[in-house]
């Protein structure tokens, strides 16, 4: 928990941060931002169904009157409205509530109010600090590219590597993950991650250390990597788990999430903002450290 508590009290130095929930109408939601809120770090414009918000409310003992709340009760004006608080620039952070993906996503990529910005790819993280690991990891991308082209992995790397240098990494290792650590023409995944390693060692790739094809054992554990003769600087020092489509990478981040111990925050990023966009079995926990990592941008 140690990463997220860090990012606790360095949002304590900076200046508060502005959220807008996009029908905030949702009782796991509101007892998130109200752990957040009454340490400091963020205010939050609350746009929705207000009957029901001030209901759960109510039943939440928390105090409505610290919040700003916009009445629309219809789901889909709801979701631009509250994109377009961050796209005008009245709030920094925009957060999923009570809707559907698909709506919500549908605002953010809307020409005139969205959040767009063309030359970006949108992407899922997952942060992960797991008890009895050594450091802090990201993992992605598990919930929004299906099945990414080789473009489309080199952009989510980069989203990767623009997290983690905002977090303080200089220069972050990125593991390419497949099943083994050598090309097949039979696996295509280890083919795009040749070339990915291919494209950071001529400078395509920017600010990161790219190694690929390379198996999950290799990528966390300088044991495995020691064992099997690899000697790639990224081998049991990855901080960054790319995986090669959404199948493998929703299948790695839930198992970390339920047999391990572990403490987690998932953002989408791309955007001109960040997006807190969180399922609703997550956590209340991670409800709280999605947010922060989004306010720590």
């Amino acid at each position: 928990m140690k990463f997220f508590s860090n990012l606790m009290i360095e949002a304590k130095k900076k200046k508060v941060k502005i959220l807008a929930v996009a029908c905030a109408e949702d009782e796991v939601v509101l007892e998130a931002l109200e752990v957040v809120r009454v340490t400091g770090v963020v205010s939050c414009i609350l746009v929705g169904n207000e009957r029901k918000i001030r209901e759960i409310a109510k039943n939440l003992n928390i105090d409505i009157y610290r919040y700003q709340i916009i009445d629309i009760p219809d789901m889909v004006k709801a979701a631009r409205k509250a994109v377009e608080l961050v796209s005008s620039g009245r709030a920094d952070v925009l957060m999923k509530g009570l809707v559907d993906t698909s709506i919500i996503l549908k605002a953010v990529l809307d020409p005139k109010i969205g959040l767009r910005v063309p030359e970006n790819l949108i992407s899922h993280i997952g942060m992960f600090n797991i008890d009895g690991y050594s450091r802090p990891f990201l993992v992605t991308d598990s919930a929004m590219n299906i099945a990414p082209t080789l473009d489309e992995k080199r952009k989510i790397i980069i989203n990767a590597v623009d997290v983690m240098k905002k977090l303080g990494y200089k220069n972050p290792k990125v593991a390419c993950l497949c099943a083994k650590e050598k090309v097949s023409e039979k696996m295509p995944a280890t083919v795009d991650a040749a070339e990915l390693q291919a494209m950071n060692e001529r400078g395509e790739i920017k600010d990161c250390l790219i190694a690929g094809p390379i198996a999950l054992d290799v990528a966390i554990s300088q044991e495995a990597a020691k064992h099997k003769g690899y000697t790639h600087p990224v081998g049991g020092n990855a901080d960054i788990l790319m995986v090669p489509e959404i199948e493998s990478g929703n299948i790695l981040y839930k198992s970390m999430i339920y047999f391990s111990k572990s403490h987690s925050a998932g953002i989408i990023l791309g955007a001109s903002a960040p997006i807190v966009l969180t399922s609703r079995s997550d956590s209340n926990e991670t409800k709280i450290n999605s947010i922060l990592l989004a306010i720590s941008l």
